[in-house]
C-alpha cells in the first residue's frame, strides 16, 4: 500500500541534498527493480555516497532528460558506460554525486534494479 501512497508524488531525496524524486514505477518480482523522475533544482547537490544493498549488486541508469544551464554534474568513480546523456553504474560499490546546480534544473529518468538477492 505505501507504493501507492509514493506513487506519481514528489519526495525529497534520500540524500536531504534539494533534489526531488517521483516514483515511476516499482516490482519486486522477478526482478526487484525502480523506475524515477528525479529533479535537481538551482542550488541543490549530492555529495560523494554509495547506495548500499542488503543483497545483490544494484544497477542503475540515469538518462538526462534535462541538462541544467550550469552546473549538476554526474561524477562517478566507476561507471559501467558514460556518455553525454546516458550513465550505467553500480550505486553500491560506486562513489558517486552530482555537482551543485548554479543555474537552471536537471531531470533524469532513473532506472534501478537488483540483481542475485
Amino acid at each position: 500500500m505505501r507504493m501507492f501512497n509514493t506513487l506519481f508524488r514528489w519526495q525529497k531525496g534520500r540524500q536531504k541534498s534539494g533534489y526531488e524524486k517521483m516514483l515511476l514505477a516499482r516490482a519486486w518480482w522477478p526482478l526487484k527493480f525502480d523506475v524515477y523522475l528525479l529533479k535537481f533544482p538551482q542550488g541543490c547537490e549530492v555529495p560523494t555516497h554509495t547506495d548500499k544493498v542488503t543483497a545483490g549488486r544494484h544497477y542503475r541508469l540515469n538518462i538526462i532528460l534535462k541538462q541544467a544551464r550550469c552546473g549538476g554534474q554526474f561524477v562517478c568513480k566507476t561507471p559501467i558506460y558514460s556518455s553525454k546523456r546516458i550513465k550505467l553504474f553500480r550505486p553500491d560499490i560506486s562513489e558517486h554525486a552530482v555537482t551543485k546546480v548554479t543555474s537552471g534544473s536537471r531531470y533524469l529518468l532513473s532506472i534501478g534494479w537488483v540483481r542475485g538477492h
